[in-house]
């Protein structure tokens, strides 16, 4: 009765396993690739590149990439505005660790907010897969906080997005004759 059992359980594992979409971020990123919030080919920023993978599409379904965690936390807070009608329930979310580049699961990672690293669109959230290299990395580059993917929330990104935006039209006013 118990091997009976087992071969239940283990059968049932296996199914489990068979129909869940296991997903992977792109690697290496093609380099026609676009970020679907600015618009800019994000091949060249390789070391700042996160993924959405959408599981719930099947196996096979192309990731979306972005330049930064910035722009990808603006696409999974307002998926319509982009064009996309993505449930973010089917996700899968990767980022690149900072010191490693390693993609690493974007819902685990920890944030850096706040320091003097910039990504090719202004402030960044700087992700890590341990809280002892986030905080190094927040020692040495003067970061402010810290914080867990469940912790971002739309402001933080709306307001990230209007201090490059006005840092962009500061710097054009300068360069007018």
């Amino acid at each position: 009765m118990r091997e009976v059992r087992t071969s239940v359980l283990l059968s049932l594992v296996m199914v489990l396993l068979a129909t869940h979409a296991f997903a992977e971020p792109a690697n290496p990123v093609h380099e026609d690739a676009k970020c679907p919030v600015c618009g800019m080919y994000v091949a060249k920023f390789d070391q700042w590149l996160a993924q959405i993978v959408d599981t719930g599409t099947g196996a096979g379904a192309e990731p979306l990439v972005f330049d930064g965690v910035k722009d990808m936390m603006a696409f999974y807070f307002d998926p319509p505005r982009y064009g996309s009608d993505i449930d973010m329930s089917t996700v899968e979310i990767w980022v690149r660790n900072y010191y490693t580049l390693d993609y690493i699961d974007g819902r685990t990672a920890l944030y850096v907010l706040g320091s003097d690293v910039r990504g090719p669109m202004g402030d960044e959230l700087i992700p890590f897969a341990t809280m002892a290299e986030a905080e190094n990395f927040m020692k040495d580059h003067r970061g402010t906080e810290i914080v867990r993917f469940d912790d971002i929330g739309a402001g933080l990104i709306t307001e990230m997005k209007k201090k490059h935006m006005m840092k962009m039209k500061k710097m054009k006013s300068k360069m007018k004759p």
